[in-house]
């Protein structure tokens, strides 16, 4: 069972890239709290490529309100490269490129750059890395409050499952040191504003977006025990208050978890961001708490609760389209980008289930809801894995009002068959 736990937190808590130049027992590596992108899968090649197609059916809510069904199609070419390049010197490229269609007539394509850098490794407890560079922070698994870069990241949403979508999304350009010492380490990164508007071209690198401007973080982890590993983190960009960070995971029994992920510090709403009103900062708070537990047959459940001081309260996101609807569908869009929870509150269940009933069968099942307007999202899959191939079927649906926070995606109901081939 603990094994099945510290399996559990591998996937809740990304590894350090230094983590593999010091040996350490399961436990500690699995609660080693770093801020970077989740870790791919082993392979003894440098290189990883795959492609995924997909058909299926969704029902789209149109302008003017209709539903109707639609036929879409997809598919996404995923090519991930890690590769030494000198003594010391490797080079890491991550891309995607996602084509849909909706009929037969309309077709989208969406080329994500995600990572693209440089790393040097002068000795076994120090890494540089310089370029795109996917920096991903927390442990929360729906909200999480201290993954600080994830403003402007995704590009491209070819699943709801948050796990996808960490890993799917655009990295940015930085220059990142990590030293490790025994028993802790320490990170410090710049990220440079480089002055441009956010693209929507197909095969833009899309800059702007995510380096709009001048940013700088420090992550400090400390190892306090067995299973004790916190991990601190401060983080300003330009214009704005510092804002302050902390990661806790605690293994409470050999079956169950919980994690917390707090960040907080002085700064206005999220509706006076995109209004551009004038709002007096104050320091507000943004937390992820839960629980997760695993069986011995490789069942794992995790309850999340989700709070953001900076989304709307009940009486504002009720009476914001009243006011102004074109202002509600603005905010709606801003934090969609930003990943911010437009509302105050929000619970998160998420399932996932290794070798369901037969070997190599899968399955996820995850509900958001909505604390604020009591909108859900649902989404399930069931995955069967080959040594070079995978055959999925998903599904997802909202529930709520027209202008709740699911109810209000276009996509009201939706289903697609996937297969993917690992070459």
């Amino acid at each position: 069972m603990r094994t099945a736990i510290v399996q559990c937190l591998a996937l809740l808590v990304p590894l350090a890239p230094l983590a593999h130049a010091q040996e350490q027992d399961q436990d500690a590596a699995a609660l080693a709290l770093t801020g970077s992108a989740p870790p791919v899968a082993e392979s003894a090649r440098n290189w990883r490529l795959f492609v995924e197609g997909g058909a299926g059916r969704a029902v789209i809510r149109n302008a003017s309100l209709r539903e109707a069904p639609h036929s879409t199609q997809r598919l996404s070419l995923d090519l991930q490269v890690d590769a030494p390049l000198a003594p010391g010197l490797r080079g890491v490229l991550a891309n995607r490129l996602d084509v849909d269609w909706q009929g037969l007539a309309q077709r989208n394509e969406i080329n994500t750059l995600k990572e693209a850098y440089l790393s040097w490794q002068p000795r076994n407890d120090v890494i540089v890395d310089l370029g795109r560079v996917n920096q991903y922070s927390g442990v929360a698994i729906g909200y999480n409050p201290t993954d600080f870069f994830r403003d402007g990241a995704v590009r491209s949403v070819v699943s709801v499952d948050p796990a996808s979508i960490k890993k799917n999304r655009q990295g940015s350009v930085m220059l990142r040191g990590q030293v490790l010492w025994e028993g802790a380490s320490l990170a410090a990164l710049y990220s440079p504003g480089v002055g441009a508007a956010p693209s929507s071209a197909p095969f833009s690198a899309n800059w702007g977006a995510t380096n709009p401007r001048d940013r700088a973080m420090l992550v400090f982890s400390k190892h306090l025990g067995a299973d004790f590993n916190p991990q601190w983190l401060l983080y300003k960009e330009q214009g704005a208050a510092p804002q302050f960070g902390v990661n806790l995971t605690r293994l409470l029994n050999d079956a169950t978890v919980a994690y917390v992920e707090w960040s907080g510090g002085r700064t206005s709403s999220l509706l006076s961001k995109t209004s551009g009103w004038k709002e007096e900062e104050k320091f507000r708070h943004r937390v992820s708490t839960g629980l997760t537990y695993t069986t011995s047959n490789k069942l794992s459940m995790t309850l999340e609760y989700e709070y953001s001081g900076v989304g709307l309260d009940r009486d504002a996101w009720t009476t914001l389209p009243q006011v102004s609807l074109p202002a509600y569908v603005r905010y709606r869009e801003v934090a969609q980008s930003m990943q911010e929870m437009p509302t105050r509150r929000a619970t998160l269940f998420y399932a996932t289930w290794q070798d369901m009933l037969v070997t190599r069968l899968d399955a996820a099942v995850m509900v958001r809801r909505n604390g604020t307007d009591q909108s859900r999202l649902s989404w399930a899959e069931l995955r069967y894995r080959w040594p070079r191939d995978e055959l999925a079927l998903q599904w997802q649906g909202g529930s709520g009002t027209v202008l709740t926070e699911y109810g209000a995606a276009p996509v009201r109901k939706a289903w697609q068959l996937l297969y993917l081939h690992f070459f």
